[in-house]
């Protein structure tokens, strides 16, 4: 018997081993690997973020409890309290932007979104540092002085990189 011509629509391997894969099917081992790595990491982003909304609910709940424990003793009329309460609170901004990084990963948002909170993130850190600042906990007066100048710097730094950012922002597209 003679076998028949093969046509456009002829799905058989040129060796006779049967049918050939549908290339629009067929997956490498590597995308398999490389599927199973990206829900693995996809995972952990989704657990790191449930991770930070879960600090975040139990900062605000301590939080609550130090404000309240520190009004019937008079306390909450101490500037260092105060201040206290000041750096828990920006603190917990912190992990809120945090979270916020983590979850615009997950969704994969453009990067300018990121950047923009990574941002934000760093001023709240350094403004918490400088409201925590405290020269009494140098050594020396130089060694306060080089802190400052150094916090002065980054926060100058950042507010710079979120100037460039707004005034840029429209302009630049994604692709």
């Amino acid at each position: 018997m003679d076998d028949p011509p093969p046509t456009d629509d002829d799905t058989s391997r040129t060796d006779g081993s049967g049918p050939a894969p549908d290339p629009a099917v067929a997956h490498t081992r590597g995308d398999r690997v490389s599927e199973v790595t990206n829900q693995f990491v996809h995972g952990v982003e989704l657990a790191a973020a449930a991770l930070f909304a879960l600090l975040f609910g139990i900062g605000v709940v301590d939080l609550a409890i130090q404000i309240a424990e520190s009004v019937p003793t008079g306390e909450i009329t101490d500037p260092n309290t105060v201040i206290s309460f000041i750096e828990t609170g920006l603190l917990l901004l912190i992990i809120v932007e945090v979270y916020e990084t983590v979850v615009a990963y997950i969704e994969q948002s453009d990067t300018r979104r990121i950047v923009r909170l990574v941002i934000y993130t760093g001023v709240i850190a350094m403004v918490r540092k400088v409201i925590i600042f405290r020269t009494t906990e140098y050594a020396t007066t130089q060694d306060a002085l080089f802190a400052a100048l150094s916090y002065t710097l980054v926060v100058l730094g950042l507010v710079a990189l979120l100037f460039v950012e707004r005034s840029i922002g429209p302009s630049i597209t994604t692709d």
